[in-house]
């Protein structure tokens, strides 16, 4: 199903404001109306919208494309989310999508098995193989397969970051990352988060014999796809010495990356700060889109 969403610029501004007005006041938290609605209510442009083509059988199986109108040979960006490996849905994330075909992008967000339903490495496994239909059919939406970028946030950070540095989730499908990744986007990431304290996660992640084997920093090598690394000073739910570690780990094998640290941004607005509501928060966006342009194809 395609859909072009628009809004004329009278309507754009009344909802930028109040939308804005009320999330930075905390009542947008209220029940009587959420942030994801009064992002994903403003995620207007140029582009079209596909939903729920198949990539894997199942109820999870499913992807969104956000392409640009007349799009040729543009970025493509395969979106994960976070959510602890637990809870997510690909339509909360409409404004992350529509940010991304507005720039110029190709934007593929795919739902996952969560935990319950699957442990690791299973959301691994379904992450892959979103890459992997995005590979083959990239082109029919304009995008241009040689620039794929892996972009995440959170646990989707981590997924993204285990796609790019861990070359075993992507050989089942004929890929590799340095050679079918042209770079990685991480927003506030858990990359090297032993020792474990949460029960559900002790749970999701395996016996602690295995554990270095679930860390992306651990797989850090020479040749690694250029990455861009971004967390919020003031965040709390993933400390962004993940990121600080990530990129030294990455500095230290001689692969690009580039460190993004946000004053006063938290877990949640440093998404947030993709939608136009938020885009004065800081330059995430911005950010993100120039080092993903830049990127060789």
């Amino acid at each position: 199903m395609k859909n072009s969403l628009s809004a004329g610029p009278g309507l754009r501004r009344k909802l930028v404001l109040t939308g804005a007005a009320l999330l930075l006041a905390g009542c947008a938290g209220t029940g009587l109306l959420s942030p994801v609605t009064l992002l994903n209510g403003v995620a207007y442009g140029p582009f079209t919208l596909t939903r729920d083509i198949a990539y894997a059988p199942g109820p999870r199986g499913g992807l969104d494309v956000y392409a640009p109108r007349d799009a040729r040979n543009a970025p493509v960006v395969v979106f994960y989310y976070g959510g602890s490996w637990q809870d997510g849905d690909k339509a909360m994330y409409r404004f992350v999508g529509a940010a991304l075909a507005a720039s110029g992008m190709v934007a593929i967000i795919p739902d996952y098995r969560l935990y319950p339903a699957t442990r690791f490495p299973g959301f691994l496994e379904d992450c892959a193989a979103a890459l992997a239909w995005a590979r083959g059919h990239a082109a029919q939406f304009g995008g241009d397969a040689g620039r794929l970028c892996v972009m995440g946030h959170s646990a989707g950070a981590y997924n993204a970051a285990m796609l790019a540095l861990d070359p075993q989730w992507l050989a089942p499908h004929g890929l590799s990352p340095a050679r079918d990744i042209a770079g990685l986007v991480g927003l506030a990431g858990p990359y090297d988060f032993l020792p474990l304290t949460d029960p559900v996660l002790k749970t999701i992640f395996g016996p602690p014999g295995t554990l270095a084997l679930t860390q992306p920093v651990n797989f850090v090598t020479p040749g690694a796809p250029p990455a861009l690394l971004a967390a919020g000073t003031a965040d709390t739910t993933v400390d962004p010495a993940n990121s600080t570690r990530l990129a030294r780990r990455l500095s230290a094998a001689g692969d690009p990356v580039e460190l993004r640290l946000y004053p006063g941004l938290d877990h949640r607005k440093l998404i947030g700060a993709f939608s136009p509501l938020l885009h004065g928060l800081a330059p995430v966006l911005a950010d993100c889109v120039g080092f993903i342009t830049q990127l060789p194809g």
